[in-house]
């Protein structure tokens, strides 16, 4: 891979690769080092893309396994086992705050990302693949090595999910 290539690469998707990080991790230090890892694997898997997929689709394949490899390597640290993390089934548990990256967002989608960091593994990488990184249902697909069948499913589960959670929020909070 020259020089150029990573370059463009970086370029056009650091944005929406960071985006989707910290959007799952809720923390911008993380965020960082993993987008660090993601462009690390790049640069040692790039001879091996053969371009059947697009580069955009690629690269979030790259930072969701990213992602996995860090909560996977969490939960191990804290139940101090090797029990097995099925992140499609579990929460993607980030207990931090939400980053200051989020204080811009208006208090929709603020509620919106408190209450998605409850939903499952694969209910939270649909919903921020379709509608906060704008990939259709074939690229997000494409990404989680899924049919688009399992994307519809998944991201109507969570869409009827999330939609139950800010209900019975709104109603503790007497909205």
């Amino acid at each position: 891979m020259d020089d150029s290539v990573f370059q463009r690469l970086y370029e056009d998707y650091n944005r929406d690769v960071f985006n989707f990080l910290i959007y799952l991790t809720r923390h911008r230090e993380v965020a960082e080092d993993l987008m660090h890892e993601v462009y690390v694997r790049v640069l040692k898997s790039f001879g091996r893309f053969e371009g059947k997929s697009s580069e955009k689709t690629w690269l979030f394949a790259i930072a969701k396994n990213v992602s996995i490899d860090y909560f996977r390597k969490q939960s191990t640290i804290k139940k101090h086992t090797n029990i097995h993390f099925d992140w499609e089934t579990q929460q993607l548990t980030a207990t931090d705050k939400l980053p200051e990256h989020f204080i811009e967002a208006d208090e929709q989608q603020k509620q919106l990302l408190e209450v998605l960091h409850t939903c499952t593994g694969d209910q939270k990488m649909v919903i921020l693949m379709r509608f906060f990184q704008d990939l259709s249902v074939a690229e997000t697909a494409e990404v989680l090595d899924w049919t688009e069948s399992k994307v519809k499913t998944t991201q109507h589960r969570a869409i009827k999910a999330l939609k139950t959670k800010l209900d019975v929020r709104s109603v503790k909070e007497g909205g």
